[in-house]
């Protein structure tokens, strides 16, 4: 320790950085040497000489090496400084810097307050000008990785900021925070600005990266002070067209889960690529896990295949092809996908039941199960996160109560309204009933219910001793809420968690299920599972689709239209679905699909029937005689089990 404050009170940094301009080779190689002492290698994160107990010692002495460094123009130079910096940052991630701090021990406090404001300040002030012209080019000459390099996230405690003997500090901080808010947010103005002017014409500079980087440090910034979070919001609330923009256009790799906390600012399009990035990238040249799958025996082979594989080989894709069927590739992959989910949720296979006001929406049967059912719900969780993973809509809904349980949210009266309306409306009751009436014994309950298990009847206690604790109007709130909990949590938590690890397997890592149901409403997840449910735009679907060997204005082609516009809503989806594997459109309808449908010709006689291409969304449509025929002939594909079942790829 006395030899530290010696070299403390010294000259030593200054003679070694001398030392390191020498002419001389040797002079060059010893200065060097003996800087790293004090250094750890921004690589690997470490190379400490020093024992740890006396590394925060050092703090002072790597200060002065980054005054001595930063304006480095040789190589040596600048790699020690970005030594330096990662130096004093590992020294700050180990300690709390307040004058409560024993870690620095010799070093003067007011110095090293001032040396960390200059290193902050130097970043919001010089380090961190963020070229405006950008918006238009690369982002200046400041990379991702230098700026993470240069250290921006400076690890302080916020409780010990607290103490009075630093609110000066504080103070100088929170202002170069500020700096960096309002530079952050010129930025975005220009983009917002381009945006304006070229709209989705905008081509993305892979190099504005860099600004989502500068608002996640800004973000880890912002928990230092009362009004930093607020402060980083109102950019957010400010600029949500350049954020969204940013977003949907970030890559995979980086964490952007911390984006979730300023979710009121992100649209549809930004959550769900926030979600998407949390499943394994879909690539056509991976190793495919492979099915064949006899459509007879939908459930029970896709079951086979699917529940007790390893995660790891559905990560890289699926092949699915249906027994004595030619058809491979996406579009067989989609219908698959979209009839055992069907199945799934049938309510004669009693997992799920629809809820009463909404035919589209489940929850999991409260009835009882044997052990071994429950794979079942975990089969069926990989089954959905395979289809939000391949972005296929499902026409399948979660109940409100479902998706707080797989949020691992709490469920209080009003969340089961459409789930049990009848159940809602009685508990409504009992809770808003005169007092007096309630205390009367009027309703004649206790603290129980009544459950079927395996088909008997049984009463089972809410708490113990509750057959003998009659509802009164002191008690009545506490008896609605265990109602709630036995009702439509403690009755389907174990399928819930089965269906919830299910969903986990799928993901890049398991503890992202909870990020993924909490980062999306259930709106959101309505519309990345069920997709739009309105009725099919006619006008938008001719607008999406091309032909070849036909033209627009050909007969046959005014033909199929006519035919098509006389259809059910029913029969339209099921020609959409006997055409491309998609029953159910996306939220923004055909556009946002891949690519356009097309039409094509074929002189076959009349007897034949369209045949489909459903990964390339294609319809070969013979040139019929005549109307009725086509109208004949389209009808019959439109039946549910001829389009589940015919065509070719």
């Amino acid at each position: 320790m006395e030899h530290l404050l010696i070299l403390n009170n010294s000259d030593l940094p200054l003679v070694l950085a001398k030392l390191l301009n020498s002419s001389i080779k040797e002079n060059k190689e010893i200065a060097k040497e003996c800087i790293r002492l004090f250094l750890i290698d921004p690589k690997t994160n470490s190379g400490f000489f020093f024992p740890k107990s006396i590394q925060n010692q050092c703090a002072t002495i790597v200060l002065t090496f980054c005054g001595l460094f930063k304006e480095a123009a040789d190589e040596d130079g600048q790699q020690l400084y970005y030594s330096c910096r990662a130096t004093l940052v590992s020294i700050l991630k180990s300690i709390a810097f307040s004058n409560r701090t024993r870690c620095f021990g010799i070093a003067d406090k007011s110095h090293l307050t001032v040396g960390l404001y200059k290193f902050a300040h130097e970043l919001a002030d010089a380090k961190l000008r963020i070229n405006l012209e950008s918006i238009y080019e690369s982002p200046s000459s400041l990379s991702t990785t230098d700026f993470r390099k240069k250290g921006l996230s400076l690890p302080v405690n916020v409780e010990d900021l607290e103490d009075p003997c630093y609110l000066a500090e504080v103070f100088m901080f929170h202002c170069d925070f500020s700096i960096l808010v309002n530079n952050i947010k010129l930025v975005l103005t220009c983009l917002r600005e381009a945006i304006w002017v070229a709209g989705s014409k905008l081509e993305f500079n892979t190099g504005w990266s860099l600004f989502l980087s500068i608002l996640k440090e800004l973000h880890n910034i912002s928990k230092l002070y009362g009004d930093g979070k607020e402060l980083l919001s109102e950019a957010f609330r400010e600029f949500p067209l350049a954020i969204n923009y940013l977003i949907v256009h970030s890559k995979r790799g980086d964490d952007h889960l911390w984006l979730l906390k300023y979710d009121s600012a992100l649209d549809f399009e930004a959550r769900r690529h926030l979600m998407g990035m949390m499943f394994p990238e879909v690539k056509d040249d991976k190793k495919l896990h492979k099915l064949i799958i006899d459509r007879t025996l939908l459930l029970k082979e896709s079951f086979e295949h699917i529940a007790h594989v390893k995660p790891k080989s559905l990560h890289n894709g699926l092949s699915v092809e249906f027994k004595d069927e030619v058809a491979t590739g996406h579009g067989v992959l989609r219908e698959w996908l979209f009839l055992v989910c069907q199945a799934l949720f049938r309510p004669e296979n009693s997992l799920f039941v629809e809820c009463p006001e909404d035919r589209h929406r489940f929850f999991p049967n409260p009835a009882q199960l044997k052990p071994e059912q429950l794979d079942l719900f975990r089969f069926c969780g990989r089954v959905i996160a395979l289809a939000v993973m391949h972005q296929v809509q499902v026409g399948i809904a979660f109940d409100h109560v479902f998706f707080l349980q797989l949020a691992e949210e709490k469920i209080s009266l009003d969340d089961i309204q459409c789930a049990d309306p009848i159940m809602y409306r009685s508990c409504k009751k009992i809770l808003e009933m005169d007092a007096d009436l309630v205390d009367s014994d009027a309703m004649g309950l206790t603290f129980v219910r009544e459950i079927e298990e395996f088909g008997s009847r049984k009463t089972v206690e809410l708490c113990p001793g509750g057959s003998s604790i009659v509802v009164n109007s002191k008690n009545r709130e506490q008896y609605v809420h265990l109602l709630i909990q036995h009702i439509f949590v403690k009755s389907i938590s174990a399928k819930v968690a089965y269906f919830a690890r299910g969903f986990a397997d799928i993901l890049c890592k398991r503890k992202l299920a909870k990020s993924f149901f909490r980062g999306i409403d259930l709106k959101g997840l309505d519309c990345v599972l069920l997709g739009g449910d309105k009725p099919i735009c006619l006008k938008d679907w001719k607008a999406h689709t091309k032909y070849e060997g036909y033209r627009g204005t050909d007969e046959h082609i005014c033909w199929f239209w006519k035919v098509v516009e006389g259809m059910s809503m029913e029969q339209q989806r099921e020609l959409l679905f006997f055409w491309t594997s998609v029953k159910y459109l996306p939220l923004n309808g055909f556009s946002g699909l891949p690519y356009y449908l097309s039409i094509y010709k074929t002189p076959c006689s009349d007897e034949r029937l369209p045949s489909s291409h459903t990964c390339a969304y294609g319809l070969s449509l013979p040139h019929y005689s005549s109307l009725a025929i086509m109208q004949q002939h389209l009808t019959f594909i439109c039946q549910r089990h001829v389009g589940c079942s015919f065509g070719f790829v």
